[in-house]
């Protein structure tokens, strides 16, 4: 009698459950699907320039940014790639890891370099608005249109293969003609001529600007003016004519339409490798298969130097009762934490185990109003704020979800009570100068995304 209505509110229950594991990016989104597999070959290996969204879809201001970079997408459809992988995905973590993410969102952009295969990749400090990332995707497409004047123009003319001339009034290269350059690369050569160039404008009888020809690779086949729309799609097919554009990514040199083969996994780089030059394909524990183990703080001196200094950063105490295997596989769980991001060379906060036998431990158990026998708290002295890991889930995603909280910002801090913080007069030099020299992490900033107003559709196909 009551199924009906049973299950209907079990549908609804289930539907008001945050998905954290749901990307953020739908299918029919515009902007590209990444994930560990696909990584290589739509970015890394490919021929344009992309900007790659590194988000956690828990993440409020990745949600925020959300519409402008779909926007941003739109506007750089067929000019250069917009993409976002999801770092909460385990799978997708060895990624995120080797391009040294420690926030989101971080965006990075990747230019094809002058090695195949080796991008270059460079942080996007720009603004978060669809018309900045825009605007700065659009100046890193790379560029590979000759520019004539009439005393070159033969000398370009005589190259083998065709040729593609756009003549135009502008001095400076659009992003769609360095978009179809890039698509024709060794295929057709593109170059640019402006108006003022006279006696290249009546060689070719060129009345209005912009105007595109082609000139076919054989001697017989006359130049071929363009009279569609200055729009990508019809000159590309326009110049299908003299040439197939290149897939992506291209074909190596020498091996006709083949696609390269995807190497072998190779073995897990040695630490001082950079994190770009690699998308490492293993776990964060086969990378550094020696864990290195969290310090122990062994007096009150140790743990006010690194911790409660009142310009302290913000610090990860676990208080470990002896003897405690819950305490045991948090130490263990931190100091795989501990040496992912050491053999990263990631700017974290310090991890401490905090055993009972230290005086101060019971005094910060009872203030802080501690019951359980193992606690994990981040403190950060500097601002006055403790949060509390809640849960025994002691694995290293459990804590690693809860760090990344913290370094986002998210979730709820408590008030660290008075008299924590208490500093002897005596040390308050030595205290000073600790802080400085013994404290050596910075909190990460979570960047606060401003509504801005409505930005009207940027098209980048101007002539």
């Amino acid at each position: 009698m009551h199924q009906p209505s049973i299950a209907a509110a079990l549908m609804a229950a289930l539907a008001a459950l945050p998905s954290a594991q749901a990307a953020m990016y739908t299918k029919s989104s515009p902007v590209v699907q990444l994930n560990a597999r696909n990584f290589d070959s739509l970015i890394t290996n490919s021929n344009y320039t992309s900007i790659v969204e590194f988000y956690a879809p828990w993440c409020g201001h990745c949600q925020n940014l959300k519409p402008a970079y779909e926007k941003a997408a739109k506007n750089l459809d067929g000019l250069a790639k917009v993409a976002a992988i999801d770092c909460d995905d385990d799978a997708n973590k060895p990624i995120c890891g080797a391009h040294g993410i420690q926030g989101f969102p971080t965006l990075k952009t990747f230019r094809p370099g002058k090695k195949a295969g080796k991008p270059i990749v460079e942080d996007y400090r720009g603004q978060r608005t669809a018309s900045g990332i825009t605007d700065e995707v659009v100046n890193k497409i790379n560029n590979h249109v000759t520019k004539l004047t009439d005393k070159d123009l033969d000398a370009f003319l005589e190259k083998s293969g065709p040729k593609a001339l756009l003549f135009t009034e502008k001095g400076t290269t659009s992003a769609l003609l360095r978009s179809i350059a890039i698509d024709f690369l060794d295929v057709i050569k593109v170059g640019q001529i402006r108006s003022k160039e006279i006696a290249a404008v009546e060689r070719f009888g060129i009345e209005k600007f912009p105007s595109l020809v082609l000139i076919p690779g054989s001697e017989d086949t006359e130049p071929v003016v363009y009279g569609g729309e200055l729009k990508k799609a019809s000159m590309v097919d326009f110049l299908k004519q003299a040439g197939e554009p290149n897939p992506d990514p291209a074909p190596a040199k020498g091996k006709g339409n083949q696609v390269k083969a995807k190497p072998k996994a190779e073995p897990a780089p040695e630490p001082e490798e950079s994190p770009e030059s690699s998308t490492a394909s293993s776990t964060a524990e086969d990378v550094a298969p020696t864990v290195i183990p969290i310090q122990s703080i062994s007096s009150n001196d140790m743990l006010h130097e690194n911790c409660l200094q009142k310009k302290s950063h913000t610090c990860v105490l676990a208080f470990i009762p002896e003897g405690s295997a819950d305490g045991e596989k948090a130490v263990e769980s931190l100091s795989k934490l501990n040496t992912k991001y050491i053999r990263g060379q990631h700017h974290l906060f310090p991890f401490f185990a905090l055993p009972d036998s230290v005086d101060m431990s019971s005094t910060l158990r009872t203030s802080l109003e501690l019951g359980a026998d193992v606690e994990l708290i981040a403190f950060n002295a500097r601002r006055g704020w403790f949060k509390q890991f809640q849960g025994k889930d002691y694995t290293v995603e459990g804590i690693e979800a809860w760090i990344d909280a913290i370094r986002m910002g998210e979730g709820e801090k408590k008030k660290m009570p008075e008299g924590v913080l208490a500093v002897k007069a005596s040390e308050e030099s030595q205290a000073e100068k600790s802080s400085s020299e013994e404290t050596k992490a910075t909190d990460p900033e979570p960047e606060i995304e401003t509504e801005a107003p409505e930005e009207e559709e940027i098209v980048h196909e101007e002539l």
